[in-house]
Parts: structure tokens; C-alpha cells; sequence
């Protein structure tokens, strides 16, 4: 298991450093094939020691080996971060059929939160193929049936709307589609649960952040890592975290 476990972190490593070039090329609307990783600074082409993830970023101290340039922290931030996160899910299901519709939904959330971190932005490049991966693997995937999948897409939907409308912009067009997905993949009960659990973990970031003056009344601010966090807490404990919240109720 050990070594099963270590595997499966070194994979999400290497998927993390390709989700970097995928947000970073994504955004600039570039090619996801052409030209081969450089750096963004000085076009140097980077070479396999250059590109080993994390190892890479500490034996360079940060900055690149041929202009000297300072590397931005959020690629071995995505490359943690997707390390993590797949590690996550595949403690919570095994190895599955369960694993296919998480492991689409981690990479989803990954990317949106690298994209939304650099420049508030979730793509729909990106959600729509993810959302129709979900859609079909829930055809044959989960413990409910296809309908309650489905209706979960249509309440993250529509409760991402909502708040849009009421806040009058306030949410973001991709944050709306970005729920749609989450939906098809958790399911109607834990997609609210994890939007509660991302508005709570967001407000008190957000006091955080103007308290130490990193942010402004006002000011946007990217929302997917609150999501993200949001989501993995409801798909990993959200039938616990249901059922205790409810004996407050009955």
C-alpha cells in the first residue's frame, strides 16, 4: 500500500505541473501542444531538470536557470495542491469505478482554482468537456441513479444563478457552469452543502485577508479555492457532516 500510495501522489505531481500549463496556456489562449515548455520571461525552451515537479522549483531557488528570473510560487502550489487532492479522493474511494467521476471533478477544481487564483477566471474550455465527462460516468457511476445526478447539476445551476442575480454580479458566469459540474458530480444534498461550506470557509478568508490589508472592501475576490475546498469536505464527509447537522433538528 505504501508504495501504491506513493505512486499515486508522484502522479498527481506530474498532473499537477501539466494542469499549470494548462491554466497558464489556457489563459493566454495558447496551444496546449506548441511551442515546448519555456519560460514565460525569457522563451528559453526548459529541459527534463527543469521540469521535475516541486524538485525542480527548490533546486532552482525560485528562479529560472537561464534568465534568473523570479518562477511565480503557484506552480509548485498547483503541483501540491493536485499531489493533495488526488491523494484525497483516492484514500476516500480506492481503486474504483468511483474513482473516474473524482478524479475528473478534482482535475476540474485544480484548474479553476490556478486559473481564478492568476486572473479571476474559470473557463468554459475547461468546465464543459469535464461537465460532459461527469455526465456520462454517472450514467454507469454512483450509488444513486442518474436522475438525482442530474438534479444536482440543476440545483448548482440554478443556486449559482441566483446568487449571481441577487448580488448583481457578484458571482461570475464561470463560477455559475463550474457549479453545474459539481453538481452532476455530488449530487443535489452535498452540492449544497459544499456551496454553505465554501460561502463560510470564503467570508472568513476574506475578514482575514482585510484585516491584514491584502484586500479591500469591495474588492473581487477569487472564489474556486473556497470552492475546491468546499467540495472535497462535502464529497468526503458531507454524509456525516448531513446527518449530524440534522440531529440538531429533529
Amino acid at each position: 500500500m505504501i508504495f501504491i500510495d506513493s505512486l499515486v501522489f508522484i502522479y498527481g505531481l506530474v498532473l499537477g505541473s501539466f494542469f499549470n500549463v494548462v491554466a497558464i496556456r489556457l489563459l493566454n489562449k495558447e496551444s496546449l501542444a506548441f511551442p515546448p515548455s519555456h519560460c514565460v520571461h525569457c522563451q528559453h525552451r526548459l529541459h527534463a531538470l527543469d521540469l521535475l515537479p516541486v524538485i525542480s522549483y527548490l533546486f532552482l531557488k525560485g528562479k529560472c536557470r537561464y534568465c534568473k528570473v523570479s518562477i511565480s510560487p503557484l506552480y509548485p502550489f498547483g503541483e501540491i495542491l493536485t499531489a493533495f487532492s488526488i491523494f484525497f479522493v483516492y484514500k476516500l474511494v480506492g481503486i474504483s469505478y468511483e474513482l473516474i467521476p473524482s478524479l475528473l471533478l478534482t482535475g476540474l477544481l485544480v484548474i479553476s482554482v490556478l486559473t481564478d487564483i492568476r486572473k479571476q477566471l474559470i473557463l468554459d474550455v475547461v468546465t464543459f468537456p469535464i461537465l460532459g465527462g461527469l455526465v456520462i460516468s454517472r450514467l454507469f457511476i454512483g450509488t444513486e441513479p442518474f436522475w438525482y445526478y442530474l438534479l444536482g447539476g440543476l440545483v448548482g445551476f440554478t443556486l449559482l444563478l441566483f446568487i449571481a442575480i441577487v448580488s448583481n454580479g457578484g458571482m461570475g458566469g464561470g463560477d455559475i457552469k463550474l457549479y453545474a459540474a459539481i453538481g452532476v458530480a455530488l449530487g443535489p444534498k452535498l452540492t449544497l452543502m459544499s456551496l454553505i461550506l465554501a460561502s463560510f470557509v470564503g467570508a472568513i478568508a476574506g475578514l482575514l485577508l482585510m484585516i491584514i490589508g491584502k484586500l479591500k472592501r469591495g474588492q473581487p475576490m477569487a472564489f474556486g479555492p473556497y470552492i475546491m475546498i468546499g467540495c472535497l469536505i462535502s464529497y468526503g464527509y458531507g454524509n456525516f457532516l448531513w446527518n449530524w447537522y440534522m440531529t440538531f433538528l429533529l
